[in-house]
């Protein structure tokens, strides 16, 4: 028996209601009819029968007051159910939850995607000013705590992959020349952490650290955040930073990694 590619197997309207539904992902709250029909470039009798599919099942719902559609709530328990079955973060809560008791600081973990790196899971401070993790938002390898760790402890042709040919400036701090940046990527590895100091948000640091499987790969990262009078250069070196290893190395060892 000839096995055929499982492109041969694609059901093109089932293709196109999940291409409806991806462009929800970009900023965009709400959109109607005519932008949707534009951007797939589907006749818009098409776009209204998949979207009315769509809210049939709660993925897609409309604002009646401006016509316009947007994401269901069963876009959100899928969501929900992706996350609550992944393992790393079924293991990563209760470190999270005991690594911001010990340091009152937010705390994450982000796993890579393509184009950088995406939080699933978060534990807030118990501080009037924290820092809250935006889940599902794209964040910069070059410029982020979380990003950095992903690149220091991938190989030379990896981060050649990764990393854009310009890397693109978000405050006055962010690195964008390839050499500094490389250097941090070498103390990375040789400290066991990385750090954000405001270089994607203003006055914003991180310290980070990779979470790493059974295998010894990486598989995510695992980072403190807060504002910067709070997180100074100094208690980030010799309190946070410690503690975050110790944190990482206790959740890559319910991962089955043993250094």
């Amino acid at each position: 028996m000839v096995r055929r590619e499982k492109s041969n197997y694609i059901i093109r309207s089932v293709s196109h209601a999940l291409d409806v539904i991806e462009q929800f992902f970009g900023e965009a709250d709400e959109l109607g009819v005519t932008e949707l029909s534009k951007r797939l470039k589907l006749h818009k009798n098409n776009i209204f029968r998949l979207l009315a599919t769509l809210e049939s099942r709660g993925y897609i719902e409309q604002n009646k007051a401006t016509e316009n559609y947007r994401l269901g709530l069963r876009s959100l328990h899928l969501g929900q159910a992706y996350v609550s079955r992944m393992g790393l973060l079924r293991q990563a809560r209760p470190i999270m939850e005991a690594l911001v008791k010990q340091v009152r600081e937010s705390a994450y973990v982000a796993v890579a995607r393509p184009g950088g790196m995406v939080p699933l899971d978060g534990q807030e401070a118990d501080q009037p000013v924290r820092l809250v993790s935006t889940i599902g938002e794209m964040l910069p390898l070059h410029a982020t705590a979380v990003g950095k760790t992903q690149l220091a402890f991938a190989t030379e042709d990896e981060q050649k992959a990764k990393l854009p040919e310009t890397l693109k400036r978000f405050t006055s701090k962010t690195i964008t020349e390839r050499a500094a940046l490389l250097q941090q990527l070498k103390a990375a590895v040789e400290n066991g952490f990385a750090v954000d100091t405001g270089e994607h948000v203003e006055d914003v640091r991180a310290v980070a650290v990779p979470i790493k499987d059974y295998t010894g790969h990486v598989v995510g990262s695992l980072a403190i955040s807060g504002p910067a009078y709070r997180l100074t250069a100094e208690r980030m070196q010799k309190e946070v930073a410690p503690l975050v290893v110790k944190a990482g190395q206790d959740l890559s060892g319910r991962l089955g990694h043993h250094p």
